[in-house]
């Protein structure tokens, strides 16, 4: 679906036309491979990884600020792990717990104070100065 949006933006390459036929279930690392040599085709680089996770972080959060996700669907990736370089940033991965498991393992009955400070954290991110282009 990006590949035809970028095609319907007027991002116009040889191999985002092909990617835009793939099927969805085509093998994860043939997407990016491809993707990553439209974008050249299109002279638009990739972001660092630190960068693009950056970036990841704030689209989860606006995601959950927007009532697109649950406080217990961010427990799906290794945030903890992220080098962090904002305030709002760590306020809001320090409450991203490492597994779904431990929402309530960790969490005890008090889960509505944490979904609460989840989404203020959520918030105040998504309000913060953004990190560069695309955010």
């Amino acid at each position: 679906m990006i590949a035809a949006e970028a095609l319907a933006a007027g991002v116009d390459t040889p191999t985002l036309c092909e990617l835009a036929g793939w099927p969805r279930n085509a093998d994860a690392r043939d997407i990016r491979d491809a993707f990553e040599q439209a974008l050249a085709e299109a002279g638009i680089g990739l972001p660092d990884r630190g960068l693009a996770r950056r970036h990841a972080l704030r689209r989860m959060a606006a995601s959950l600020v927007d009532g697109d996700m649950t406080p217990a669907d961010l427990a799906t990736d290794d945030w903890w792990e992220m080098e962090i370089e904002t305030a709002a940033e760590q306020s809001f991965v320090a409450l991203i717990p490492q597994c779904d498991c431990c929402i309530e393992y960790t969490l005890g009955l008090d889960q509505h104070t944490w979904a609460a400070q989840l989404r203020n954290a959520a918030f105040a991110l998504t309000s913060s100065p953004p990190i560069g282009p695309g955010c």
